[in-house]
């Protein structure tokens, strides 16, 4: 399993979810990666990127899409993404853990990310994550397109 810095303690009071192909370990096998992506609401950048600073990491650059990554000598990026989904609050109130026990969005809040995302590898991760999921798992995950 691939190690990345375990942010529990700098961001201890402060809601946020690994997200990205490290989430995606908590739902298929691992895949290689080269930074930590996590998710925090909008209202908590400054907080968060705070933190961060505080812990010795510095803000390198801004994202393609809201948030900012942050880089400590010798480890992977950080990249910090705001999120404002409706369904923020509640992937935040009841988080899955990764095999390094990190807070993960359940499935189908992570699987409504990496669609969004739309990139090919995103896709790619959800086929392969749906694909080894159990029935109750794929029924949470259809509930929100039920009509």
């Amino acid at each position: 399993m691939q190690t990345f810095p375990d942010l529990r303690p700098i961001l201890q009071g402060i809601d946020w979810l690994v997200v990205g192909a490290v989430a995606a370990r908590a739902y298929m096998p691992e895949r290689a990666t080269q930074d930590l992506n996590i998710l925090v609401r909008a209202a908590d950048e400054t907080r968060v990127a705070a933190r961060l600073e505080a812990a010795g990491y510095e803000r390198v650059a801004e994202l393609g899409i809201p948030g900012a990554a942050f880089a400590r000598v010798g480890e992977p990026e950080i990249d910090v993404l705001l999120g404002d989904q409706p369904w923020l609050n509640e992937a935040l109130a009841a988080p899955g853990q990764d095999p390094a026990g990190f807070p993960v969005p359940a499935l189908p809040y992570l699987t409504l990310m990496k669609l969004a995302a739309g990139r090919a590898r995103d896709v790619a991760d959800v086929a392969t994550m749906l694909g080894w999921a159990d029935d109750d798992t794929l029924a949470a995950v259809r509930d929100p397109f039920d009509p």
